[in-house]
C-alpha cells in the first residue's frame, strides 16, 4: 500500500489566502520528505472553505520544492474550462513535472461553481456529464492527432487551423508522458458511474472521503463492472481510497484530537451544513435510515474516519482493507492541521509505524 495527500483544502471562512497557501505547499513538501507517493489538489472558484481556483498553480510552486512525489489536479472540473485551452495548460505542466504529474478529471460539484458555468438547478445550460465526457475525449484527440477542423460539442466550439510551416503555425503542444498523463477520476455515490468509467477506461479510481466501508464496497463493483465490460480485469493497485486519518500516541489522544480540533471543526461548520444542502449527507450513513441527526463527530470516528494508536490505526486499515478488497493507495485528506506538530507526528506515525503493520 501506498500512501498519498488529497486535499481540497480546508480552511474556514475569512482565512488568509496567501498564507493558506503557503500552508497547503508546506504539507506537500513535508509529506514528500517523508516518501508520500501523491498528493491531488482540489479546485474551486467560489467556496471560501475550499479556496484553491487553480490547482495548476500550486503544482507548478510545488514542483521545483519538491524530489519524488507525484502531483495532481484533484480534480479539474472539466465544465469549468474550455477543452483547448485545458489540454494545453495540463500539457504544458506536465513538462515542467517532467511527467511526475496526474491529472484527475470530474464534473464539479460545488453549488456557485455550477451556477458560474452553466450546470446548475433545474434547467442547466449544459449537462455536466456530457460536458465531461466530451470535452475529455476532445483533449485526447488534441494530444493524440490535432487535426484541423471544426470540435463541437454541447458547450463548446474551437477550430484548429491548417498548419502554415512558412512561419511556424501548428497545434503541436503534448504532453510530456504518451500518450498523456494517467488519468484519475473522483467518485462519492453509491455505485459511482465515474468510477465506472474508470474501470473501462483503465483509469486511476479515486473513492473519497465521506463514504463508509460498506458504501466503499459498491465503489469496488462498479469500478469491477466497468473493467469487464472492457474486457480487462481491473488493476486494485490503481484504487485509490481517501480517509480521514489521525494517528497519535494513544488511542485516547487521537479520539482528543479528533473531537477537540480541526477534523470536528471543519465537518461541524463546513460538511454537516453543505451536504444536507446538496442531497448528500445520506452518504455517510452505514445506515439509510439513520436519523441525520445521528450523523455525529463521533459517529464518523467509530464509523468513517481512521483515528488512533499506531496499533488501533494498522487494525482498521486491515479491517478496512478485509471488508472491501485489496486498493492500492491509501490517501490521507488535506486540513489546516492545528496543532500542526500533531499532524505532522500523524503522518510520520502512519508511513513509518502503521504501514509496516498493515504490510
Amino acid at each position: 500500500m501506498e500512501l498519498g495527500l488529497f486535499t481540497m483544502p480546508l480552511h474556514p471562512p475569512g482565512s488568509n489566502l496567501t498564507e493558506t497557501l503557503k500552508a497547503d505547499l508546506d504539507q506537500i513538501v513535508k509529506l514528500d520528505e517523508l516518501g508520500y507517493s501523491e498528493a491531488w489538489i482540489g479546485e474551486h472558484f467560489t467556496s471560501l472553505w475550499e479556496n484553491i481556483p487553480s490547482p495548476e498553480l500550486l503544482i507548478a510552486q510545488a514542483i521545483p520544492l519538491t524530489k519524488q512525489i507525484r502531483l495532481g489536479t484533484g480534480v479539474s472540473c472539466m465544465p469549468n474550462h474550455d477543452p483547448f485551452v485545458l489540454a494545453h495548460r495540463i500539457a504544458q505542466l506536465d513538462h515542467m513535472a517532467e511527467g511526475r504529474f496526474n491529472w484527475g478529471i470530474g464534473t464539479g460539484a460545488f453549488p456557485g461553481d455550477m451556477q458560474v458555468f452553466g450546470y446548475w438547478g433545474d434547467n442547466p445550460r449544459i449537462n455536466a456529464a456530457a460536458y465531461t465526457r466530451a470535452a475529455v475525449d476532445a483533449i485526447l484527440k488534441l494530444w493524440n492527432d490535432p487535426k484541423p477542423g471544426q470540435y463541437e460539442s454541447e458547450g463548446f466550439s474551437f477550430a484548429i487551423p491548417e498548419p502554415d510551416n512558412d512561419y511556424g503555425l501548428r497545434a503541436h503542444v503534448r504532453p510530456y508522458q504518451q500518450p498523456h498523463p494517467p488519468i484519475g477520476v473522483a467518485g462519492v455515490s453509491v455505485r459511482s458511474t465515474t468510477l465506472r468509467m474508470a474501470g473501462v477506461r483503465g483509469w486511476i479510481p479515486m473513492s473519497i472521503n465521506l463514504i463508509p466501508p460498506v458504501l466503499l464496497k459498491t465503489h469496488r463493483e462498479a469500478i469491477e463492472e466497468g473493467a469487464n465490460e472492457a474486457g480487462r480485469e481491473p488493476n486494485w493497485g490503481e484504487w485509490r481510497v481517501a480517509r480521514e486519518i489521525l494517528v497519535a500516541e494513544t488511542g485516547s489522544e487521537a479520539r482528543k484530537l479528533a473531537r477537540e480540533g480541526v477534523l470536528a471543526r471543519d465537518f461541524e461548520d463546513y460538511f454537516f451544513k453543505l451536504l444536507p444542502k446538496v442531497g448528500m449527507l445520506g452518504l455517510m450513513k452505514n445506515d439509510p435510515d439513520m436519523a441525520d441527526s445521528d450523523v455525529t463527530v463521533d459517529y464518523l470516528i467509530d464509523n468513517v474516519f481512521i483515528v488512533g494508536s499506531v496499533d488501533e490505526v494498522a487494525q482498521k486499515l486491515s479491517d478496512l482493507q478485509g471488508e472491501i478488497g485489496e486498493f492500492g493507495t491509501l490517501l490521507a485528506m488535506g486540513h489546516e492541521w492545528d496543532p500542526y506538530d500533531a499532524w505532522h507526528g500523524s503522518m510520520s506515525l502512519l508511513k513509518n509505524e502503521v504501514l509496516p503493520k498493515v504490510s
